[in-house]
């Protein structure tokens, strides 16, 4: 494939995270009031995404590994429609939930594919390159989703947002489908037994590399996390913007992570791996802290919510794409592995930080607030000691 076709293919498959996410987000204060739940039930939806599609990675990695990427992408894309069906025909919160970790197990098997067929295709530095070009065109899936959400949960309800998901995905495995070769150049045969399993997974999860890479992976996403879980209630329920005006609120957010994408293929050029996620953590440290400080002062506005959201924004777009590809880089025949790991890491991570939100939202915009901050000191912290000491690519 050519770069272009790669990136487009990638951007897809990737941005089908933020499409199942960042579409259904405007819709969440009307779900609550449709299926009559609670602040801690609706979280769990979320929440139950998130840590299947973590679980399910640590599956779809050594299955990609033995059986190839495009076989497992048919089938997990086909599920993948029938689950977001299903959700948009929920009768109650819980069978919503249900369906939504039918989801995420079936989004692991897409993002697991995208991240190791990196691997597949391209060298470290190259792979980069691609992947910010990729990243790019998930912003602009990013930035429609939360506008679109915003519109259709207006004009139809929340159920019309689950229902557009499964009519993109019905469009991705028909591109999957005729478009994507099969990228492995080779099938590990033993993937799938245990004591091989276990042992390349020890390798990768002790590898100083893989350390610090999905370390930095899980950090910046655990600050965007806390932006997707809670920013409808803040904006819609604190502030008081309509479910559209919060869409546009997102959507503004989506724009700055693909002008940090952007910036990401300067700074890679110029500085590498290591360097571009140094400067990009000065990004992300101003968004965390400086929603912080303005929440600790009492200023609650719109501004000095999105404002600082946009600031981290624009770090994560220069995080993620050497994050990913620096992540999955050292393990060229265990690709898939490497991949659900790094993965399982950031689901994890956005697991709790879901959990902690349901208890936290208390009708301010202190708890996004502060977690945001929190994540940026922590992602700031990771850039800026752990790659630069073991952030070095060498094959493993």
């Amino acid at each position: 494939m050519s770069p272009v076709i790669a990136a487009t293919l990638l951007a897809l498959l990737l941005g089908l995270q933020p499409l199942t996410t960042d579409l259904y987000l405007p819709a969440l204060p009307a779900l609550a009031r449709g299926l009559g739940a609670g602040m801690p039930a609706v979280q769990l939806t979320m929440s139950a995404l998130i840590l299947s599609f973590g679980v399910a990675q640590l599956f779809w990695g050594p299955v990609a590994d033995r059986y190839g990427r495009k076989p497992v992408l048919r089938v997990a894309l086909t599920l993948f429609a029938v689950a977001s069906l299903g959700a948009a025909l929920a009768p109650s919160i819980g069978v919503l939930t249900v369906w939504r970790a039918a989801q995420g197990a079936c989004l692991a098997a897409a993002v697991v594919c995208a991240r190791a067929m990196v691997r597949d295709l391209y060298e470290p530095a190259e792979g980069a390159r691609v992947m910010s070009l990729a990243m790019s065109g998930l912003g602009v899936i990013a930035f429609s989703s939360p506008v679109a959400g915003g519109l259709l949960t207006s004009a139809f309800g929340w159920r019309s947002t689950l229902l557009a998901v499964a009519l993109f995905l019905a469009g991705v495995l028909v591109f999957v489908w005729r478009v994507l070769p099969e990228t492995a150049r080779s099938l590990d045969p033993r993937a799938l037994q245990a004591a091989s399993l276990a042992r390349t997974a020890r390798q990768v999860a002790a590898h100083p590399t893989f350390f610090s890479w999905a370390s930095l992976t899980a950090c910046t996403y655990g600050g965007l996390f806390v932006v997707l879980a809670s920013s409808s209630f803040v904006y819609i329920e604190v502030l008081g913007l309509t479910a559209s005006q919060y869409g546009l609120a997102l959507g503004a957010g989506s724009l700055a992570y693909v002008g940090g994408t952007f910036a990401c293929r300067r700074l890679l050029l110029r500085h590498g791996l290591a360097g571009a996620v140094q400067r990009g953590a000065f990004f992300s440290l101003a968004g965390g802290l400086g929603m912080a400080a303005l929440a600790a002062a009492g200023v609650q506005s719109v501004a000095a919510v999105l404002l600082p959201q946009c600031l981290y924004a624009f770090g994560h777009g220069i995080h993620q794409p050497c994050g990913q590809t620096g992540a999955v880089s050292p393990f060229p025949q265990s690709a898939g592995v490497a991949a659900a790991l790094a993965g399982f890491a950031l689901a994890l991570v956005a697991f709790c930080v879901g959990l902690w939100l349901g208890q936290a939202l208390d009708g301010t915009v202190r708890p996004m607030a502060y977690g945001l901050g929190f994540w940026s000191v922590m992602t700031a912290t990771v850039a800026w000691t752990l790659v630069p000491r073991h952030g070095v690519l060498r094959a493993a």
